[in-house]
């Protein structure tokens, strides 16, 4: 038998290692485990772009990631588990001269197999081999109009690229969709982009808010403010009625929301509720890095929210027990705070998307990015703004630190009394990372508003 098939048993624990001790996974009174719907599997951090805004700041593989059969080995499990559809991002897929062997695999055990890509460098010879291995649809990211794109792309020509990406795969015979990030530099630019893309035949577009982690932690200037999610939203509301007059399906990704006048129009084709149902990161969805660590959210990773090592645990055992797996499980309202606590939606929406918060202030369970909040805080006179305050790290999914500063809306009320209320951001204690977190401590001296 080879070494790398003998997987470490897991003990069962009823109570918390010491912190000397190698952490294991514990078992977890959490009821009935739920069965992940869907799986974004980032199959290699190798790119041909290098993005300002790319959250595990892809360009060079990972070391040591998963090697062909080892991924034929996670797809089965990924079929044993119960996912229903995979979803292979990167960096860039088509860099591992393997990811159609794997596309393959996935159809074979009956799941659906989706892609998504910049399209930097797609041929018709690799759109024509994803086809005929069983894609079923791609999503091509395409942020704005062509000049914002490639800035935010880093590479000229890159906005040009994706589009003819989206002809050779539709050419193909793939379903074709998109996906934008929302930031400063791209936000005017989204109804001159829709009406491009529908001309290439998209069924689909997943619009989703830039948030504070990886390359974005590093240019703060690109995240909108709370306050302009109001004329975002009027924005939204005319765009959501354009993409169905068009034949495309609109998809506000979890980023964006949560609830306010114009969640239903947002959301009605994503549940049957149509609303925001809470973060659903350990509960209908499961992410994995390429060197075959499992987590919660493909926006996320470090030791918040990464369970465990594929190759020590295997799938199941980190789906059902790992802690960071399962929070989403066992969280309440209990641990909101700032004006979530308070908020009447508190209790459903939980603080909305934890990619979105915890980028921002150390933690979730406060988020200023909410068009609701907006909402309610401008019926006061008064705005929400984020401040930033600590640089990020330079690694992969980490985040600086923000504030979040509540202040008038008049320009001279503001310049009279200063802010209203600071809500300063929190750490998670280190013996446990889903505590009750404590502030950080900063410098209050002011500083410039961006």
């Amino acid at each position: 038998m080879r070494l790398r098939d003998v997987r470490r048993r897991l003990p069962v624990l009823t109570e918390a290692l010491p912190k000397d001790k190698t952490r294991v996974l514990p078992t977890i009174d959490q009821g009935e485990v739920p069965t992940p719907r869907h799986a974004v599997w980032e199959f290699t951090l190798a790119c041909d772009q290098r993005c300002l805004c790319c959250g595990p700041r892809a360009g060079i593989a990972r070391p040591d990631e998963l090697n062909t059969e080892e991924c034929l080995r996670l797809v089965d499990e990924l079929a044993d588990l119960g996912v229903g559809e995979i979803t292979l991002i990167g960096g860039e897929a088509y860099l591992r001269p393997d990811f159609i062997l794997i596309i393959r695999a996935i159809r074979e055990r009956g799941m659906t197999s989706t892609l998504t890509t910049g399209g930097y460098g797609m041929t018709q010879e690799r759109a024509e081999a994803m086809v005929e291995a069983g894609v079923q649809s791609v999503s091509v990211s395409i942020d704005g109009l062509e000049a914002h794109h490639d800035r935010l792309r880093a590479r000229p020509g890159s906005w040009r690229r994706a589009f003819g990406a989206m002809r050779l795969l539709r050419a193909a015979g793939s379903k074709i969709s998109a996906n934008t990030q929302i930031n400063r530099l791209t936000v005017d630019d989204l109804p001159g982009l829709l009406e491009l893309l529908a001309k290439e035949g998209i069924h689909a577009w997943q619009i989703q808010v830039t948030v504070a982690h990886g390359g974005a932690a590093d240019h703060h200037e690109l995240l909108l403010q709370p306050y302009m999610y109001l004329d975002l939203f009027d924005m939204l509301e005319g765009l959501v009625d354009r993409c169905r007059a068009l034949g495309i399906t609109p998809t506000p990704a979890n980023s964006l929301g949560y609830f306010g006048p114009y969640a239903h129009k947002l959301r009605r084709q994503q549940s049957r509720q149509s609303h925001y149902l809470g973060c659903q990161a350990g509960i209908a969805g499961i992410a994995i890095e390429s060197d075959g660590s499992i987590k919660n959210c493909p926006s996320l990773g470090g030791r918040n929210n990464i369970g465990g090592s594929w190759r020590e645990h295997g799938l199941r055992a980190i789906w059902e027990r790992a802690p960071e797996l399962s929070y989403m499980r066992r969280r309440t309202d209990r641990e909101l705070w700032g004006y979530c606590r308070e908020c009447y939606y508190a209790s459903l929406c939980k603080g909305g998307c934890t990619s979105v918060s915890e980028p921002l202030l150390g933690r979730p369970g406060n988020n200023p990015m909410c068009h609701h909040r907006a909402i309610e805080i401008d019926r006061m006179d008064l705005r929400e703004r984020i401040e930033w305050v600590q640089s990020s790290t330079g690694e992969p999914f980490d985040n600086g630190l923000f504030r979040v500063i509540r202040e008038h809306k008049d320009p001279a009320l503001r310049a009279l009394h200063g802010p209203v209320q600071i809500d300063e951001p929190r750490t998670a204690r280190a013996d446990d990372p889903f505590g009750g977190g404590r502030p950080v401590k900063l410098d209050h001296s002011p500083r410039t508003e961006r």
